[in-house]
């Protein structure tokens, strides 16, 4: 008898699904504007606040919460569940009937329109594939064990022989669960650094993502930036600090959890996260109506697209999974020109047949870069035990960690900056494709040609190459400069060696020097100017 019921009730459960719309729900206002703009201390994080005064972020009425009131009245509605929120969007995504859905619009003065995620239910404004979400998926020299590979592919090793380790940056990892993360030695290092800096499920509203998780796909994701096991295994950022965030809703396809993504790129934003990685991506559902067409991705139709795009305006970068359905296209939001989207290659640097194709119908080239996807090293949530997996849920987070590094390096630099130096620095940049793109970053390139370009800027024309340098630094004067008086400093401000440099007397051996990142004082009559060197 019980298995007959069961079976009733699993041949029941579909029609009730379908006949549960969901459904964004506009506001036409918010509460006290002006006010929280102008304290946006009372709205957002100090370091949130920072981060958008040094990139000349402007704070908006889209920092400003939802009014809370609204939500309450329309939970109250009959028929009515609230699932998530957006702030940017002044938005409020909702499940119902039809009919519950559209008495909103009638019963409440505030609602200025709504959005079905069926489109043939929309009258006049349409919302616009959900890929299967996991996409099956001090100055420190480290033993990088199973992981070298994929570091090396881009460099990333470079950057942490110059201390650029991921240290003060911040970055938010958009995920389905982190099994475990909470118990792991792969991540005691991280937890002992106190650099998990807050967690929260925003399927089930709480903060509980470790033990009630039974999705182990965030786990394998962080362990690629974070994860650290002693002579065996080191991610790509170890010593950045997370936020975990869970937006997938594993069981169910269904387009909340693209409110969800954006509710959670919100709360990044105004925690003053620097990098987001996704390695999520959303076009097909389990209610084909809501499912988006392979015109809808064109950069700004589905809704986590337009989110991803306001979450690059406000100042973060956005690195996200192409996807793995090879010829199928991408999703969204690798959709985005405003990410930064990542296809995968082998362990040799070919395409990996899986990895997403770009099409014309992105308005830029997707994918942007490729990474390692393929054979790629993770620790599992069974904690010490390392294995291999594919998938570009990996090659995202191995770009996310190495850009975070990135930006350590370069921080008055923009998110659209750093996104450039990255795409400049690929294998074919010149001649960029739908599989690849613009090809295999090279971080210390792109590092390089930005410290390049910063050193040689404005009227001072003292010249110091090669950068990175092995053993001879050689410095080219100005014609109106008759000697340089040069000091080398280490990171740490340690002064270790002083020369005299002059037209004909214009190198200094360096090979004694360890490798890392230096900085070199240039004092002369017309001159003074310091410029960061790497050794190597």
């Amino acid at each position: 008898m019980e298995k007959k019921l069961l079976f009733l009730m699993l041949l029941y459960t579909p029609f009730i699904l379908l006949a549960q719309q969901d459904a964004w729900v506009y506001l036409k206002d918010k509460q006290d504007v002006a006010n929280l703009v102008a304290n946006p201390t009372t709205i957002l994080t100090q370091k949130a606040i920072d981060r958008k005064n040094r990139h000349s972020i402007v704070i908006d009425a889209r920092d400003v919460p939802v009014n809370e009131t609204y939500i309450l009245q329309l939970k109250a509605a009959t028929g009515i569940t609230v699932m998530a929120k957006s702030k940017w969007f002044n938005a409020v995504h909702v499940r119902g009937s039809e009919i519950d859905i559209n008495n909103l619009l009638t019963s409440f003065s505030f609602v200025d329109h709504i959005e079905f995620a069926d489109k043939s239910l929309n009258v006049s404004k349409k919302i616009q594939q959900k890929q299967q979400s996991k996409f099956e998926e001090t100055l420190t020299t480290f033993n990088y064990g199973s992981s070298a590979p994929q570091i090396q592919m881009i460099k990333g090793d470079q950057l942490h022989l110059a201390n650029y380790t991921g240290t003060g940056m911040t970055v938010a990892v958009l995920d389905g669960g982190f099994k475990n993360v909470n118990t792991m030695l792969g991540f005691q290092r991280l937890h002992d650094a106190g650099n998990v800096l807050g967690d929260y499920d925003f399927v089930k509203r709480d903060d509980d993502i470790y033990t009630n998780a039974t999705d182990n796909h965030g786990t394998w994701v962080l362990s690629t930036m974070a994860g650290y096991l002693q002579d065996q295994y080191v991610g790509i950022a170890p010593d950045a600090s997370y936020y975990l965030f869970v937006t997938e809703d594993d069981p169910t396809e269904n387009p909340v959890e693209e409110s969800y993504w954006v509710e959670a790129a919100e709360r990044a934003d105004s925690l003053g996260v620097d990098v987001i990685n996704t390695s999520l991506g959303y076009s097909t559902y389990d209610n084909p109506n809501y499912s988006y067409t392979t015109a809808d991705m064109n950069g700004n139709t589905a809704f986590i697209t337009k989110g991803a795009n306001i979450a690059f305006e406000k100042g973060m970068l956005i690195v996200t999974s192409a996807g793995n359905s090879g010829n199928a296209g991408v999703g969204a939001p690798a959709d985005s020109p405003n990410v930064l989207t990542v296809g995968a290659v082998d362990p040799s640097g070919n395409y990996a047949f899986f990895s997403s194709v770009g099409s014309p119908i992105q308005p830029t080239q997707k994918p942007d870069v490729v990474a390692q996807g393929k054979s790629c090293a993770v620790i599992t949530d069974n904690d010490v035990v390392i294995t291999t997996a594919d998938g570009t849920s990996f090659s995202s987070p191995i770009m996310a960690g190495g850009i975070a590094c990135l930006w350590q390096a370069l921080p008055n630099k923009t998110n659209a900056e750093i996104m450039q130096l990255v795409r400049e620095s690929a294998s074919q940049y010149s001649a960029p494709d739908y599989l690849l793109g613009y090809g295999i970053p090279d971080l210390q390139l792109a590092l390089n040609s930005a410290l390049s370009v910063d050193n040689n800027a404005g009227n001072n024309t003292i010249n110091v190459f090669p950068n990175p340098v092995k053993d001879v630094v050689y410095f080219k004067l100005p014609t109106n400069e008759n000697y340089v008086d040069v000091n080398i400093f280490n990171i740490l401000g340690k002064h270790l060696s002083h020369a005299f440099i002059t037209p004909t007397n214009n190198q200094i051996d360096v090979s004694s020097l360890s490798n890392g990142m230096y900085l070199i004082k240039l004092e002369s009559v017309n001159t003074s100017k310091n410029i960061k060197v790497i050794k190597h």
